[in-house]
């Protein structure tokens, strides 16, 4: 009987809208135990599973994203070293963000953004939620232009604007939470102390982050910010092919350079097949030969 109590309970936890998660167990939990179904340390179970659900499904706000943001930064740079070898050529590619950013959707997150470059010959690129975005020497190297290098950058900031990490964040917390809820009533039982469990379920949330700098985003979220990308490009008035450009180049390093991009990416033949089949969608004047001087300029 207990037992199925306990099951009903957790059901109806999972099953409820966030806002009434809390109040909706602690009333069950509490009713149960008046009756004499539960005993008391079931029911301090059940209400501290429920706050771990209710707290998982909670809105992330744009502060919350920010300071996450600056902790995935932070991982980040605890493993690459910032190159401050060319100043301008740092501004000029904040100068390539903000031409995309201002012409978004989106143009204005918490705190900015920010383009930083990474002191690396790999070939690779990184953004967080907080709008700090990374990209190594090689792949700078690697540009051909300044419509590739936007192509770049867009791609980054299309991770943010859709929200791909904060996303996989929530997923994760919310997976992490359901399976406290199991154990804490199965942890009445056994002696374990359901705060230890919580504890667990709160620090999963570092690793999280952790995980997603070292395997990458899914191939659908690639796509999509590939996808994204070609439009935010269009909207600056960069040629969307620059996109193209880059991942060809990715495509004729793979075999020479397997980290990188080709460590956390889809092939680059599938995203040129993703990217090909929306770039007829984008038609903008080809104007990168206006451009061609002030690139060379910078990353000379």
């Amino acid at each position: 009987m207990k037992k199925t109590v306990i099951i009903a309970i957790i059901l109806c936890i999972s099953l409820q809208g966030c806002k009434s998660i809390t109040a909706i167990a602690d009333i069950g939990a509490q009713v149960a135990g008046a009756a004499g179904v539960i005993d008391q340390n079931t029911v301090d179970a059940i209400s501290s599973s429920a706050r771990a659900i209710s707290s998982a499904a909670e809105e992330i706000t744009p502060e919350q994203e920010y300071y996450i943001g600056r902790a995935v930064a932070a991982t980040i740079l605890s493993n690459y070293r910032l190159w401050d070898g060319d100043p301008a050529l740092t501004a000029y590619l904040n100068h390539i963000c903000k031409a995309i950013v201002i012409n978004s959707d989106n143009p204005e997150i918490f705190g900015g953004y920010r383009v930083a470059i990474l002191d690396s010959d790999e070939i690779n690129a990184f953004a967080t939620s907080s709008g700090h975005i990374f990209i190594t020497r090689g792949l700078i190297a690697g540009a051909g232009s300044e419509d590739a290098l936007a192509a770049v950058i867009a791609h980054e900031v299309a991770h943010v604007q859709l929200q791909h990490s904060i996303k996989a964040i929530r997923t994760s917390r919310i997976t992490q939470a359901l399976m406290v809820t199991g154990t804490s009533a199965a942890g009445v039982a056994t002696g374990y102390n359901v705060n230890e469990l919580t504890s667990i379920f709160e620090e999963t949330v570092n690793d999280i982050v952790s995980t997603l700098i070292n395997n990458g985003y899914s191939q659908t979220q690639e796509f999509e910010a590939d996808s994204a990308a070609l439009a935010l490009l269009a909207g600056a008035g960069y040629n969307p092919s620059g996109l193209i450009n880059v991942l060809q180049e990715l495509e004729r390093t793979q075999s020479r350079r397997p980290g990188g991009f080709n460590r956390t990416h889809p092939t680059p033949a599938s995203r040129l097949s993703n990217a090909r089949s929306e770039l007829g969608r984008h038609n903008v004047a080809d104007t990168s030969a206006s451009r061609r001087a002030r690139f060379e300029a910078a990353v000379r």
